[in-house]
């Protein structure tokens, strides 16, 4: 599905952008843009689409998403007060001055993480909430001290979803260490057949054991699930840009088993890979 390429306000000198939308009717297509962007939503009735993830919301909504990650929220219904705060800050701030410290470690890996998407829920999106709605502008040196603080706070927090898939994400492994990228190179080109964790720890000269920690470590996530990620991730790219059918989607993604595809699918998106499909063009096109 097509997205278009939206070009935000933020200027050169600014630490970040605030956009306020009180009555907010949610009727922006589906867009990306080289920024961060911190959302909050609220008195909200409708679904959020974020690279290949479509879920319905909740009243009040919390995402952080990465750059040229595709996203749009779409209302059920018009609802007279529903509003919208959007902080968006520039990509290069991850390779800031500030960031290269070790107290900015957790930051640094939550931006990381936001290049799939990441939805928050309380106590953290309550608290969050908060802070996000007491900032005023971006000129007020208080304003950067209270946006330092959310961004450390939703760093340290465990009340977080990663959203989107690796290949729906446009996820990017330029500036990981060498095993990892050896590793999700060795994903990439090799997803559609057996992929056996020994083999991979074989390949960076590690344990078993000693793999699956760093990987973890490294990326939030276990091999085992990254791995599935990355092939469900290939699999809703399929759904939504071909006319392939289930069973030859099921293959090329991996699956050794058509039951086995079907149970991985429901358990992510909550649905089964046809009505996703139907979904998904009914959420875009509406």
């Amino acid at each position: 599905m097509k997205s278009i390429k939206e070009i935000t306000p933020i200027k050169s000198d600014d630490p970040f952008v605030i956009l306020k939308h009180k009555n907010a009717l949610f009727d922006y297509p589906l867009h990306f843009h080289n920024e961060y962007e911190l959302t909050l939503i609220t008195n909200f009735e409708g679904s959020r689409t974020v690279g290949d993830s479509v879920e319905q919301c909740e009243e009040t909504d919390l995402t952080l998403l990465g750059p040229e990650l595709k996203h749009l929220w779409k209302s059920d219904k018009v609802v007279s007060n529903s509003g919208v705060i959007t902080i968006q800050f520039q990509e290069h701030f991850l390779h800031s001055k500030i960031m290269s410290y070790s107290v900015s470690k957790d930051i640094k890996k939550l931006l990381e993480l936001s290049k799939r998407g990441i939805s928050f829920s309380n106590p953290t999106k309550k608290l969050v909430s908060k802070k996000v709605q007491s900032i005023e502008n971006n000129t007020d040196f208080k304003s950067l001290l209270t946006f330092l603080e959310i961004l450390h706070i939703l760093s340290t927090s465990k009340d977080i979803k990663v959203l989107s898939s690796p290949p729906s994400a446009n996820y990017s492994q330029k500036r990981e260490s060498r095993r990892i990228s050896l590793i999700t190179n060795y994903i990439i080109n090799n997803y559609d057949q057996e992929i056996k964790l020994s083999k991979v720890a074989e390949m960076v000269n590690m344990s078993e054991s000693a793999f699956s920690h760093y990987f973890k470590k490294r990326t939030s996530q276990s091999f085992t699930s990254y791995l599935m990620d990355y092939r469900l991730g290939v699999v809703t790219k399929l759904l939504t840009e071909t006319n392939m059918s289930i069973n030859e989607i099921s293959i090329s993604a991996g699956f050794n088993s058509l039951s086995n595809f079907n149970r991985s699918f429901k358990k992510k998106h909550g649905i089964s890979p046809k009505e996703f499909k139907v979904n998904y063009h009914k959420e875009v096109q509406r």
